[in-house]
This record gives C-alpha cells, sequence and structure tokens, in this order.
C-alpha cells in the first residue's frame, strides 16, 4: 500500500484521536515562554511544562503531528542536509501523549496497532530496541504483542534511555526500525553493522518514569508518562517505497519546481535537495514570526537562506529565485497548516529582500574566498579567513564548510569559534537544558485570578517561600512569596508587568511589589510588616489607580499593533512588548525607519478609535475558533486550547489574557513618545496614554514655548525664526572662513623669512600655535605658489590637538613624498596620517612634543635629498 505524506498524517491523527486522544495543532517553531530553546525541535516541547507538571491540560491523552526545526545550538542538523538521506532543517514530527494515563503496554500496543493495521507494514520487516534495564518493556513486545525474542535489542542508555537534563523527569525508550532489505547494507541496532542503512528507526516511544536529582538518585514518578515521536517524512518514504526522504512526493515536487525555476535539467544534484529543504524551514520560521537578523533566531534563518541562495548559485541561477518556491510549498502542506497560506505574501516578500541583499556580497565573497584558496596551503582553510568572510561579507562559517566540503577541504572551527567567542557562548546559553528542575521554586496549587472583575479579595495563604524554599511564616523585614488561593493580582505575563498592593491580615501585613506565575499559582513577591504565617486569611488589595493607568497601555497596545498594520502592511508582526503604568513599548518586524508621516497616520488611527469609544469584548473560545475569527497571537506566547479573545471594533481582535479598559475612550488619549530600530528588522515603538500622554505634550509644548522664548517669537513661529537663526549663523560662518584665510595668508606671507636651504631646496618649517586647522591647507597652496618649488611643514597647536600637514611642489615628489613626511612627524606627536605625494595631512594629540618633531624636518629632508 502506497499513501501520500498527507494521508499518513490525517491516518496517523484520525487513528489516536479515535483512541480517545485530543487531537492537538502544531504549535510554532518559536517555543513559547521557553528561553530553553531556540526553536521547537521534537514533538514534546509543546507538552514540555505539562510532563513537569507546572501546567494541568483538560485531557490527560493527545497526539499531535509538530512542526520541527534543528537548526542552531545543540540540535543542528544544518551541514548534513543535502548530503545524507534521513537530515532535514525542517521536519513533521507524529507524536502521541499519556499525561499520567496510560504507560507502557498501551503505547506499545497502539504504535504496533497502527504500523500494522493501519499502514499494513510486513511484521517481519519491524525490528525492536528496549532499554537493557527495562525488562517489563520487553516481555510486552515478546509475549504480549508476539515480536520475536531475535528482533528485540537490549541496547544501553546512551541510545534507548532519555532524559530532559541533568535533573528531572527521565526514562527508559522502546524504539521501532524497519528494515529496508538486504540489498542496502547494514545490521540491525546493536550490532557492528547498525550504522548501515539497511536498518532505520521510525518511532520512539519514551517512558518518563523517573525524577532523577542532583546526586543522581532517581525516584519513581508519582504519575508516569508516555512521549512518542515518528518523524513523518522517515515513515512516508517507507509508504511510498523508496529509501530517501528527498524522494518522496513533497520534495520531489519542490525539487522539481526548483530545477525548473533555475533551468537545471538533472534531477540528482545534491543541491536541489538542500534548497527543497530550506525552503521549508525559512517559509515556517517566517510564518511563526521570525525574521532574517545578526542574531539569535534570525541569525539561523538568515544563515538557512544564504545557504540556500548560494546552492542555487551553484546550479546557474543568474536572478533571485528562492522565493519563488513559496507557491509550490503552499500547494504541498498548505491545507495541513493554513498559517503558511495567509502569510504566503509576508513569506515571499521576506524572502526576495534578503536574496537581493544576499547578492549582492555573495560574488565578492567568493572571490576573496577563491583568492585565498589559491594560496592556501594545506586543505585547512584559516579561522581568521572564514572569520573576515562572515564579518566582512555575511557569509556564515557552514556555508564556507559546504564550499570547502566541495573542495575536500575543511575549515579551522577552533580558529573561527575564537573569533565568534562572544556569539558562541550566548548561543550555547540559549540552546541548553541547564536547569535543575528540582532547584526551581515549584508550587502544586492553583490560583483563581479575581482580577478582571475585582481590585480586592478575601483570600486564603497556602504557601510562604523565603530564599526558594518553603516556610510556614515570614517575620517583620523579611523578603518572600506568597501564594493565595485566589487573588485580584495580575501575574506577569503577555508583557503586561505585574500589579503591586498589599496583603492585610490580622497579625501584619505584606506588601506586594510584583506578582508572577508559578505553574498554575500566582505568587506574589514583597516584604512582611508584622507577620505572615501560611492559612492566614488575608485582604488582598492592588494598587487600582496603578492598575488602572496600565490598563489604558494594554488596550493602546493593541490598537498600535492594528494601527502598524493597516499602515506598514501585514508582515508586521510583534516581536515583544512592556505595558507598565507610565509607558508602553512595542516591538515588531520592518524593514526600514516609519517615516514621520507615517507614525502620524499610525497615531491617527489609534486616536480616532479612542474617540469611537468602542465597546471591548471579551469572549472565551477554542484557539482554532479564535484564529478562525481572525485573532491575532502574540509572537513567543503559549496559549492554552481555550483562550481570551478581546475585540475593540472590528479594529483590533487579539488573544490576550491582560488586563483592560471597558471602551476604547478609557485610554483618552494616544502618543508615541520615540520610533527607533533595536536589531536587523526590527524597530521599536515608546508610546503613552491617558495623563501620561497627556503630561509628554505638556513638557513637549513648555520646551517649544522656551525655544519660542529664546528666538523671541511665539509657538507658532519658531521653525521660521529658528530657521532665520541657522541662515544666519551660515553666513556668518562664511564670513569668519573669508577672514581666517585672509589672515592666513598674510601669515604665509611672513612665513617666506623662515625658508631655509637644504642641499639646494628650499625647506619651510613653522609652528603656528593658535592657527585655524583649517586654513592650513589654503595657506601651503599659497606657499607653494611664492616659493616655486620647496618642502613645506607646518602644525598648529589648539588646546590638546596637534594638526600637522606637509606640502611638496611636484617637481620633488619624486626625492620627498609628503605623505611619508607628515607621518614621520604626526608618530612623534602622539598621531598618524598620510595624503597623495604632494600634500598630507595628520592629526596628534602631544602638543609638548611638536617643538622637537619639526626640528626632526631637517635632518630627515635631508636624507632623502
Amino acid at each position: 500500500m502506497t499513501m501520500t505524506t498527507a494521508e499518513i498524517r490525517n491516518a496517523f491523527l484520525t487513528f489516536f484521536a479515535n483512541k480517545q486522544h485530543q487531537k492537538v495543532n502544531s504549535s510554532s517553531l518559536v517555543p513559547g515562554n521557553d528561553p530553553t530553546l531556540l526553536f521547537t525541535n521534537a514533538g514534546m516541547v509543546p507538552f514540555k511544562d505539562v510532563f513537569l507538571g507546572a501546567e494541568k491540560r483538560p485531557y490527560t491523552r493527545a497526539t499531535s503531528s509538530q512542526r520541527c526545526v534543528r537548526a542552531g545550538g545543540k540540535h543542528n542538523d544544518l551541514e548534513n542536509v543535502g548530503y545524507t538521506a534521513r537530515h532535514h532543517t525542517f521536519f513533521e514530527m507524529l507524536g502521541n501523549f499519556s499525561f499520567g494515563d496510560y504507560f507502557k503496554t498501551d503505547a506499545i500496543k497502539y504504535a504496533w496497532e497502527f504500523l500494522t493495521d493501519v499502514l499494513q507494514l510486513p511484521k517481519e520487516k519491524l525490528w525492536v530496541t528496549v532499554f537493557e534495564e527495562d525488562d517489563e518493556a520487553a516481555e510486552i513486545w515478546i509475549k504480549e504483542i508476539g515480536v520475536a525474542p531475535d528482533r528485540v535489542s537490549r541496547i544501553g542508555a546512551k541510545d534507548n534511555f532519555w532524559s530532559m537534563g541533568d535533573t528531572g523527569p527521565c526514562g527508559p525508550c522502546t524504539e521501532i526500525f524497519f528494515d529496508h532489505g538486504e540489498e542496502i547494507w547494514g545490521g540491525p541496532p546493536g550490532t557492528p553493522e547498525e550504522d548501515g542503512d539497511r536498518y532505520i528507526e521510525i518511532w520512539n516511544l519514551v517512558f518518563m518514569q523517573f525524577n532523577r536529582h542532583a546526586d543522581g538518585t532517581m525516584e519513581p514518578l508519582p504519575k508516569p508518562s508516555v512521549d512518542t515521536g515518528m518523524g513523518l517524512e522517515r515513515i512516508a518514504a517507507i509508504m511510498q517505497n523508496v529509501h530517501s526522504n528527498y524522494e518522496i512526493d513533497i520534495f520531489q515536487n519542490l525539487i522539481k519546481a526548483t530545477a525548473e525555476i533555475i533551468g537545471v535539467s538533472s534531477l540528482e544534484d545534491k543541491s536541489l535537495r538542500v534548497i527543497a529543504d530550506h525552503i521549508r524551514s525559512c517559509s515556517f520560521l517566517i510564518a511563526d514570526g521570525v525574521m532574517p537578523s545578526n542574531e539569535g533566531r534570525g541569525y539561523v534563518l538568515r544563515r538557512i537562506i544564504r545557504r540556500a541562495v548560494r546552492h542555487g548559485n551553484k546550479l546557474g541561477a543568474t536572478e533571485n529565485f528562492f522565493y519563488k518556491l513559496v507557491a509550490t510549498l503552499i500547494e504541498q502542506m498548505g491545507e495541513a497548516y493554513p498559517e503558511l497560506v495567509k502569510q504566503q505574501a509576508v513569506i515571499e516578500k521576506m524572502l526576495r529582500i534578503e536574496e537581493e541583499q544576499f547578492a549582492k556580497t555573495l560574488d565578492r565573497g567568493l572571490a576573496i574566498l577563491e583568492d585565498n584558496l589559491s594560496a592556501l596551503e594545506g586543505d585547512v582553510i584559516p579561522g581568521d579567513i572564514v572569520f573576515k568572510l562572515y564579518d566582512t561579507y555575511g557569509f556564515p562559517a557552514d556555508l564556507t564548510a559546504d564550499i570547502a566540503r566541495e573542495r575536500k577541504l575543511t575549515i579551522d572551527q577552533a580558529g573561527f569559534d575564537a573569533e565568534m567567542k562572544a556569539q558562541r557562548e550566548r548561543a550555547q546559553k540559549a540552546s541548553s537544558f541547564g536547569t535543575d528542575y528540582n532547584e526551581q521554586i515549584k508550587s502544586d496549587n492553583a490560583s483563581s485570578f479575581e482580577g478582571y472583575e475585582h481590585v480586592k479579595t478575601t483570600s486564603s495563604v497556602l504557601e510562604i517561600f523565603k530564599d526558594g524554599a518553603p516556610v510556614t511564616a515570614l517575620n517583620d523585614g523579611e523578603q518572600g512569596i506568597v501564594v493565595l488561593d485566589k487573588t485580584p493580582f495580575y501575574a506577569e505575563s503577555g508583557g503586561q508587568i505585574g500589579d503591586t498592593g498589599s496583603l492585610i491580615a490580622g497579625s501584619g501585613e505584606f506588601i506586594v511589589e510584583d506578582t508572577i506565575k508559578l505553574g498554575n499559582a500566582f505568587a506574589h513577591k514583597g516584604k512582611a510588616v508584622g507577620t505572615l504565617n501560611v492559612s492566614d486569611e488575608v485582604t488582598a488589595q492592588i494598587d487600582d489607580i496603578r492598575r488602572e493607568r496600565i490598563k489604558k497601555n494594554h488596550s493602546a497596545t493593541h490598537l498600535l499593533h492594528a494601527a502598524l498594520q493597516q499602515v506598514l502592511g501585514e508582515h508586521v508582526t510583534q516581536k515583544g512588548s512592556w505595558v507598565g503604568p507610565d509607558r508602553l513599548r512595542f516591538d515588531f518586524s520592518h524593514y526600514e525607519a516609519v517615516t514621520n508621516d507615517q507614525l502620524k497616520e499610525v497615531e491617527h488611527l489609534v486616536n480616532q478609535q479612542i474617540i469611537n469609544n468602542e465597546q471591548l469584548t471579551v469572549e472565551l473560545m477554542d484557539i482554532d475558533a479564535a484564529k478562525e475569527k481572525g485573532a491575532m497571537a502574540l509572537f513567543g506566547e503559549k496559549y492554552d486550547d481555550e483562550v481570551r479573545v478581546i475585540s475593540m471594533g472590528d479594529f483590533s481582535i487579539e488573544l490576550c489574557g491582560g488586563t483592560h479598559v471597558e471602551r476604547t475612550g478609557d485610554i483618552g488619549f494616544f502618543k508615541v513618545v520615540s520610533e527607533a530600530g533595536i536589531a536587523a528588522g526590527v524597530r521599536r515603538i515608546e508610546a503613552a496614554s491617558g495623563l501620561a500622554a497627556l503630561e509628554f505634550v505638556d513638557s513637549l509644548t513648555a520646551q517649544l514655548e522656551q525655544t519660542a522664548q529664546l528666538v523671541k517669537g511665539d509657538v507658532f513661529s519658531v521653525a521660521e525664526r529658528v530657521q532665520q537663526n541657522l541662515d544666519r549663523a551660515k553666513s556668518m560662518e562664511k564670513e569668519i572662513d573669508k577672514l581666517k584665510a585672509q589672515l592666513a595668508s598674510q601669515a604665509g606671507a611672513s612665513l617666506t623669512d623662515a625658508v631655509v636651504d637644504v642641499k639646494g631646496t628650499k625647506l619651510l618649517v613653522a609652528n603656528l600655535e593658535q592657527a585655524d586647522p583649517k586654513s592650513l591647507r589654503g595657506m601651503v597652496d599659497d606657499l607653494k605658489n611664492k616659493l616655486g618649488s620647496a618642502i613645506i611643514v607646518l602644525a598648529a597647536v589648539n588646546g590638546d590637538k596637534v594638526s600637522v600637514i606637509a606640502g611638496v611642489t611636484k617637481d620633488l615628489t619624486g626625492q620627498v613624498k609628503a605623505g611619508e613626511l607628515v607621518n614621520m612627524v604626526a608618530q612623534q606627536v602622539g598621531g598618524k596620517g598620510g595624503g597623495r605625494p604632494d600634500m598630507a595631512q595628520a592629526g596628534g594629540n602631544q602638543p609638548d612634543s611638536v617643538p622637537a618633531a619639526l626640528d626632526s624636518v631637517n635632518d630627515w629632508v635631508s636624507e632623502k635629498l
């Protein structure tokens, strides 16, 4: 039986949905609220907090087809892509998950049933591995499933024991392999020939069974769970009777489209594979809000784009081609991933811009590399050359390594890493599970948030933490964290900062300085005044005046987001935000500065919505319905299956858990404070609303009135008066320069008396003390004309700055060059300089050395003549 990739994906999800699994849509490639990962690189990533117990879901079984990228940090397959049969930057991971529900027996039975009954794979083609100490799993396979004992391999911890990090959840694995046939070299897993291509892993079942502590001890988890992953591309290759993933339907269609666009006749070139792989990762990353840049996720995206473009160049592409493949990709995957269809124009635009930018430097960079290769001794490209190509011409190191591999060369990676140490350390930090999950403050409690309707509640203290450890009480003056059963305090998330206020108990008070989340618990950070005990009843009261200002700014942020999309285009996506009581900050993707006219239009649109006084509506719905309604999701934010949708008329619809005004008119007034670029392709707007916006305008008006007084006008004529003063100042500067030139000419005339004869050549050396440095060039020209044939050196000292100029008439430049002469003097006064053989200038910062430096000119010139 043969099946298309789309049919396999649907069959898998349908199978597990019929087994009472909740079908969960693929999450973004940017992990929500997870700083430990660059990208979503496995199917379990969206469920990590569920496995850790930090998040509760309304279901205990789930299934998904998760889009993944492995192209940066610890999980990096980039260099192998195109050169092997099964490495990709982008892939889909089919998975089924149990959160404390079923365990080994059902997980194994489901996997076997799907493979042998639904996909109808021959049982004799399947091979199984289990962890060498996991007798339970081995017994299930042999006694309950009926797999022959000689087709079950026991493997060590290196391959068959999974862990989330050095500490935390872990457990044994069982893997299912497919036998591609004896005509392909290789042996079963666990044999010396296991690295061959005959037996290919298709499914990994992880049994989260233990919690590993820092000392290495492992205790059984109270609710063991299951995490499985099967690569869609790998199983598609089997179902389509091909050996390489690049031979399946999706890749073949992309490869054919690439060959047609570039004009390649053969479909066997590995560069076609690279391009077909890379268009998938690049398109999905952009659709998920990642934009090309020089750091973090954007840098990885830029590397992948440039690698694809370079391979297109290698195939003979003479014009931009990469962005043209987006349409073919959407034909293949648009039905499964409608976000690709919605973002098609944005994806094509970003890829085209990036391709055009790289094309400007590609030819030059390749020429530089060719020059270095022609002079290369040995078979290693030095690290400093690799870095120069990266730093000057935008060549990522792996692109240079790619070219080196084609020439049977390698690069000096260590040398390059030395140049890139700071960036490399940041990348490692961003991509490492370096946290001891057992040392994090954890709360098994859940707080009910009452802050949408109330600013004050009567609550019970459930937990208290001091210095990260649970305690029963906080005494006067002690800092700590307090968890309540219900609270009006908003915990920092979605860009909105946490509430402040107080918890008042009978025996004391707790001053809340910030509010954060600990899983499903709301944690109040602050200081005790008096004593606060676990189980105390408290009156939880937020600073409601501060909250009102935050609400205005948060609602204004939504209006700003929508206005930017209207004015600048739909490619604008949120890259981050901060909402406080006095200001709001909004980061967004855009490739150029926002003009003053565009900012005015944005302000006008926001204030028009404020004037319209639209009612804010809040709806709770499932995530799919929210997206269908057109709600915008915040970049990098993680959402539950049921989400909160905030609508402001038909102008703005966003997913948001924050607090907002009741009507847009409550915002009062909106004003942009500043706009600037903060990274490649990312801009930042800072703004204010309500009274804060009015206070900002008042301060601007005060400055305008002060300026008006200084120019002796009113606020409406300030620009005209300032322009008049600027014109007058320019006119006076010209007159001053003219007078300085006349004075310099007069001074030059008197300098002719200082000319000396050196071997029959006129030499004039003079220190003009406070002379204007700008006038020195004109003075040298005048002296040349008067003297006819001469060498001239003039110095001027102004404060701690030294200016030196040397002039040589053309008949003498064969013997004495002005650039060499001025540099000789400049080195003695703490500077350097240069210029033409007949005229050169220099600067310095050691005025006390000027007399000795000028005295040395005579001897130096004498040696040259």
